[in-house]
């Protein structure tokens, strides 16, 4: 139960915070991918400052260690290796968010405004999470 709140409290801190610094604006992350028109810097500082606060927890509390702060095991991928499946999937991740304007957290966090456009989103990522575990499998 402890964890299931912890990951509550931790997607609706990153909901926040996508939410505060505007980063489930489609616009502004097509206004940062267009580096050859009006570009955006505001994604690289929000990242950057995200970057900041968590690399020194990270090696100070995260680094080379096996379990949660419960106690539970961390289910860590074993294979190192770069592949065609992960290869794949990036390039689609990409291309999805370069034509959107969004990735799966802010289309969670813009799915409770209703718009149209935000729901066939994540209707169709979910459908493409379908099909992607089922080809997997095969």
């Amino acid at each position: 139960m402890k964890n299931n709140i912890t990951a509550l409290f931790a997607g609706l801190l990153m909901g926040l915070g996508l939410t505060i610094s505007t980063m489930v604006d489609p616009q502004r992350v097509l206004g940062f991918l267009d580096l050859l028109g009006q570009w955006d810097p505001t994604l690289i500082f929000v990242m950057g400052g995200g970057l900041a606060v968590y690399m020194p927890l990270y090696f100070l509390l995260i680094h080379n260690k096996n379990t949660t702060a419960f106690g539970t095991p961390c289910d860590l991928p074993s294979s190192k290796q770069i592949d065609k499946p992960l290869v794949v999937g990036a390039i689609l991740f990409g291309v999805g968010w370069g034509l959107s304007g969004i990735c799966p957290g802010p289309a969670l966090v813009n799915i409770s405004g209703g718009a149209t456009e935000i729901l066939i989103f994540v209707v169709t990522m979910l459908i493409g999470m379908i099909v992607g575990a089922r080809i997997k499998m095969t």
